[in-house]
C-alpha cells in the first residue's frame, strides 16, 4: 500500500540543490558504478576416474587438493562486461586422481566508472561479487559426487590483481631488455 506524500515534501528522491526546486537527479548522476545484471554457470565440469576404488585408499592416504582460481573480463558493448571466475580443484591420494572439478562461473556486469578504475574493478569487485556462488557450486558438486566438499577459502583478489600486474610489468621490461640487446633497429 502506498502512502500519499503530503504538500510540499519531497517523495524521497535526492535533490540536485540550487534555486530549481527540482527533486529530479540528472541521468549522468543516476548511474550506479556497478550492476549486476546477469550471472550464470558458463562451464561445469566434475569427473571421478578412480571411483570407487578410491575411496578405500582415500581411507589411509590423505588426500592432496590443489585449487587454482583465475579471472578474466571482456567487454560486450559500451559499458557491459562479462566476467568470468574460472575454478579449478583436483584431488588426488597418492599417484590417483579422486576427482577434478573445473567451474566457470560467470556474470554480466554494467561498470560506470572512470577509465582508470575499470580493470581493478573488472579484476577485483566483480569476481569478489562472484566468488560466494562459485564456492557454493564446487561444494555441492563435490559433495554430490561422493566426497566430502571443497570448501574454498577466501581469496584475496587484490593481491592476484597485484600479482598480474606485476608479472605484465616484469614482462614488458624483458621485452624491452631483449629489444635493447637485439640487432639495431633501421
Amino acid at each position: 500500500m502506498m502512502a500519499d506524500t503530503p504538500k510540499g515534501q519531497g517523495n524521497g528522491s535526492i535533490s540536485g540543490g540550487g534555486e530549481s526546486g527540482s527533486n529530479e537527479v540528472p541521468a549522468e548522476e543516476a548511474k550506479a558504478p556497478l550492476v549486476i545484471n546477469n550471472q550464470f554457470i558458463k562451464d561445469l565440469s566434475f569427473e571421478a576416474p578412480s571411483v570407487p576404488e578410491i575411496f578405500q585408499k582415500m581411507q589411509t592416504v590423505s588426500p592432496n587438493i590443489n585449487v587454482n582460481v583465475n579471472v578474466q573480463a571482456r567487454q560486450l558493448v559500451d559499458d557491459i562486461y562479462e566476467v568470468t571466475l574460472h575454478t579449478e580443484a583436483e584431488c588426488k591420494t597418492g599417484d590417483s586422481t579422486a576427482f577434478l572439478v573445473e567451474l566457470d562461473y560467470a556474470g554480466v556486469f554494467t561498470v560506470n566508472v572512470p577509465s582508470e578504475h575499470l580493470r581493478p574493478i573488472l579484476l577485483i569487485e566483480c569476481p569478489r561479487l562472484l566468488f560466494p556462488f562459485a564456492r557454493h557450486i564446487v561444494a555441492n558438486v563435490t559433495r554430490d559426487g561422493g566426497f566430502p566438499p571443497v570448501l574454498l577459502g577466501p581469496i584475496d583478489f587484490v593481491s592476484m590483481y597485484q600479482r598480474q600486474l606485476q608479472e605484465q610489468a616484469e614482462a614488458a621490461a624483458a621485452a624491452a631488455q631483449q629489444h635493447d640487446d637485439g640487432a639495431p633497429i633501421v
